[in-house]
């Protein structure tokens, strides 16, 4: 079995009919609505992605469904702004559809999750910061007996597996800080991923998505404990080695058609991971540097770094991502030699490696507007008890009493890229 075909058997075990994956499968979108009844609210981008768009339409029509206030209502913008969390919601309350559909990527997906909690629990808290945690709206739904409505994902980036997962990443700008819902009552309902849509995308958005699918399989492969350790080790072993063999292609030719397929698939996969296990380190930094960088960005640049520091408590697990690293040409070092944290600062190279073979960037100084203000915010926000569960999921846990002293050094080395900088604990 290939690679491929290995991560369509996994996403096929973790959905089942509840997810429609793969080449020109969008009319699943009008038969999945209309199990719900005859109206959709319909949120999407009408510019970039108005194709795609009237395909859910033409398929929603098709399959007897209209448009709740025959109208589509405007996306979210980049990192999901908490205002247009609360301006969908507004159209949900108006138009009261029988479902609701979000076109786009985590952005547009999230908003669509975090609407639709407000929509349905107004009148037990109409305030979005109320349900940012663990567990808080699923809490909120056996107190007051409320249902959430239907949600069907449509993706159309290789990114975030936002389609599939119980996370919602919203962000204040005035605060420039992002902070999360993570709750199983928000998971979309169902969920459709036609390949072919990324086709069309900017190359820096796949860079980003590619690099967020690393981040999820890594991160949860890296503080994974032993009952889910061969799936989560199989799901990183699948999902890197897609994007890591992949990704290059598409930066040369964006219409390459089985390299858009693998990413879809990887990131996809990295949506299946983050419903095993929890991320940690990359992505609670990455939280603190919304206005400079995308998400998928900013954890491909900390997850070096995480990587060197995490190290001597992750060998096994490092010999299995290094070794996708090495094959394909990133690491030239015998890993067999190698162990704790020489071990991590040479995976830590390969991936820094592949980055720049991408044209990512690899340091945060080379972020337009970076400043030290975004590394005391950082700091602040690993304190945040609402950002906690990233410190536990650590394979190195940390309290908030440790941060300035070991995660300053990390965000340090992270600057300038001198690995040197980074303290480890064992």
């Amino acid at each position: 079995m290939d690679l491929k075909e290995r991560a369509g058997k996994l996403l096929h075990d973790f959905k089942g009919d509840n997810y429609a994956f793969g080449l020109n499968v969008l009319d699943k979108v009008g038969e999945f609505a209309a199990g719900y009844g005859k109206t959709a609210l319909v949120i999407s981008n009408t510019t970039y992605l108005q194709p795609v768009a009237e395909q859910v339409v033409a398929s929603l029509e098709k399959h007897g469904v209209k448009l709740a206030g025959e109208r589509i209502v405007p996306d979210a913008g980049p990192n999901c702004p908490r205002e247009d969390v609360y301006r969908i919601e507004s159209y949900i309350l108006h138009f009261k559809p029988d479902c609701i559909i979000a076109i786009g990527g985590g952005s547009t997906i999230d908003a669509g999750k975090a609407a639709n909690t407000l929509a349905t629990l107004g009148d037990y808290s109409p305030e979005i910061d109320t349900y940012f945690g663990t567990g808080l709206v699923t809490e909120a739904l056996k107190k007051t007996g409320e249902k959430l409505y239907p949600l069907i994902a449509v993706e159309t980036a290789a990114s975030s597996g936002a389609h599939l997962t119980k996370y919602s990443n919203i962000t204040d700008p005035v605060a420039g800080q992002k902070k999360l819902i993570v709750d199983e009552a928000i998971i979309p309902t169902k969920a459709v991923f036609d390949y072919t849509v990324t086709e069309s995308m900017p190359v820096s958005l796949t860079i980003d998505g590619a690099l967020d699918g690393i981040a999820h399989c890594l991160e949860v492969f890296y503080g994974i404990g032993e009952a889910q350790y061969d799936l989560a080790k199989e799901l990183a072993e699948v999902a890197v080695e897609l994007v890591v063999k992949y990704t290059g292609r598409v930066v040369k030719n964006p219409r390459d058609h089985e390299a858009r397929e693998a990413l879809g698939l990887a990131t996809d996969l990295g949506g299946y991971a983050i419903m095993v296990g929890g991320t940690n380190g990359a992505h609670l930094t990455s939280f603190s540097l919304v206005d400079i960088a995308s998400h998928g960005r900013a954890c491909g640049i900390m997850n070096p770094y995480y990587t060197v520091f995490f190290a001597p408590a992750i060998e096994n697990k490092l010999r299995i991502v290094g070794d996708i690293f090495r094959r394909i040409g990133f690491i030239s070092k015998d890993l067999d030699k190698l162990k704790g944290r020489e071990l991590g600062l040479a995976v830590a190279d390969g991936m820094v490696a592949f980055s720049k073979s991408i044209n990512s960037p690899t340091t945060l100084a080379e972020l337009p507007g970076f400043s030290e203000q975004h590394i005391e915010r950082a700091l602040a926000a690993a304190k945040d008890p609402q950002l906690d569960m990233k410190l536990k999921n650590m394979p190195v846990p940390l309290k908030a009493a440790l941060v300035d002293e070991y995660m300053a050094p990390i965000l340090a080395a992270a600057k300038t890229g001198d690995f040197s900088l980074i303290k480890n604990m064992n």
